[in-house]
């Protein structure tokens, strides 16, 4: 029972997908055409995420754990391995990302607009306004940025190494200013 009400589902989405009248479907193909480069920045940010996790992790490591002389060599051969995973995966990424594209993003299109609808949404998308707004993305993005980290940064910092300290306390290292203190007096006494 179970197999056939799945291969009755599968028809029915089959169906509806070949339902596709051959202009819908060029419409639909124009849309994702238009939506290329989002769709590859989603296989792009697919792709780092686990670089990026593992590079604030190694951060951390670099700073805590490997001896102040070796810090640079160490970080030049951390990012070059970053540099080839990412060189290796995001193109793979990226290039699924436009192949799965059609039958996930662009069976949703063609099922929830109309004709008339994917060609407004052409229009909106190929019209000279929101090209140049798209274009400013990045810009806007950036001042944003800044300016929420320059006013945020004395409110967020000292919050950011508070953390810091509860963490490395509930994963039993050392805190970074008791081994500043530690040293320092240690080194200062024989002054005395």
């Amino acid at each position: 029972m179970k197999k056939t009400l799945l291969a009755l589902l599968l028809l029915a989405s089959a169906g509806v997908y070949a339902q596709t009248s051959p202009a819908k479907q060029a419409l639909v193909d124009k849309v994702l055409g238009l939506q290329r480069p989002a769709i590859e920045q989603t296989g792009l940010v697919i792709a780092e995420r686990p670089a990026l996790q593992m590079r604030q992790q190694a951060g951390v490591v670099l700073q805590t754990r490997v001896a102040p002389e070796k810090r640079e060599a160490v970080a030049k051969d951390l990012q070059a391995d970053l540099k080839k995973y990412a060189d290796d995966v995001v193109p793979l990424m990226q290039q699924q990302a436009v192949k799965l594209a059609p039958s996930t993003v662009g069976v949703m299109l063609a099922d929830k607009f109309t004709e008339d609808e994917l060609k407004q949404l052409i229009a909106i998308m190929e019209s000279p306004v929101n090209l140049k707004y798209q274009q400013m993305g990045n810009e806007m993005q950036k001042a944003l940025a800044d300016k929420l980290m320059a006013d945020m940064k004395p409110t967020v910092e000292p919050k950011v190494k508070a953390l810091a300290l509860a963490m490395d306390k509930h994963l039993g290292l050392p805190a970074p200013a008791a081994n500043a203190k530690a040293s320092k007096p240690a080194a200062s006494a024989p002054k005395k």
